[in-house]
């Protein structure tokens, strides 16, 4: 049986990865900061599937947590399949509005760890020839966002730009961009969600599946819904001094910085 990893995962997309990788009988990690939920979620999907489920508690806003996920990547005995990189956040605010430190924290989770992770599970995959990476970004990272869609713009750039260096390798990469997804992403961040349009929101079961499909035939990059496709591609064609003024009131009206 193959062992899959899986960042942020007690809730909304990571928990959706968590499942569904279960139902396909893989082992797995849990990597989350909240012990109590990171252990009742693993012995339900213990339970309810016959796998093996570990649980590492771990911040990936500290150098700590990083080191920590790091060295079970790096861990040849117990080799690591499949990397989901799902932890994230949003910060509520317009730039200058919202305190360094939580910027730079930002950064620190959706770029550092996110490289560093990646960069440790890779390297035992590709000796082995054969393993995934799947980072979560956003459609965010089309649009000029604050920090919030810079950081993951450079998560699509980085791993597309990683997936071609490791063509041929045996291991794959993809970022996935999703929307709107119904988690508790806004709530954390004390946003509200009242005035987003209903068909503007994604199932993360849905989603996952998608994505999952995305990986199997080899795609670098998974925006997993037709909608979302569809004001991409829009996005693309957008004058982008437009685009800006737009997705600037947009962010503050719907999303993160």
């Amino acid at each position: 049986m193959t062992t899959a990893l899986v960042t942020g995962a007690t809730a909304g997309i990571g928990a959706a990865f968590a499942r569904r990788l279960a139902a396909d009988g893989h082992n797995l990690v849990l990597v989350a900061r909240n012990e109590e939920r990171l252990r009742e979620h693993a012995a339900e999907l213990h339970d309810r599937h016959g796998i093996e489920v570990g649980v590492l508690v771990a911040d990936l806003a500290t150098e700590e947590g990083i080191t920590a996920v790091e060295e079970r990547l790096a861990d040849r005995k117990n080799p690591v399949d499949l990397l989901v990189n799902n932890a994230g956040f949003g910060n509520k605010g317009e730039f200058l509005e919202v305190p360094m430190a939580d910027e730079l924290t930002m950064l620190k989770v959706h770029c550092e760890a996110v490289l560093r992770l990646t960069s440790a599970a890779v390297k035992g995959m590709r000796e082995r020839r054969r393993g995934g990476v799947v980072n979560v970004a956003s459609v965010a990272a089309f649009v000029p966002r604050g920090t919030y869609g810079a950081s993951k713009a450079w998560v699509v750039q980085f791993t597309q730009g990683a997936a071609r260096d490791l063509a041929g390798s045996g291991v794959r990469l993809m970022a996935l961009c999703p929307g709107f997804v119904r988690t508790e992403f806004h709530e954390r961040a004390g946003m509200g969600t009242d005035n987003i349009p209903g068909w503007m929101w994604l199932d993360a079961d849905n989603l996952v599946d998608a994505a999952m499909k995305d990986l199997a035939r080899g795609r670098s990059l998974s925006i997993p819904d037709p909608r979302y496709k569809a004001l991409m591609g829009v996005v693309k064609l957008a004058p982008r001094n437009l685009l800006g003024g737009v997705t600037s009131r947009t962010g503050r009206k719907y999303g993160p910085q």
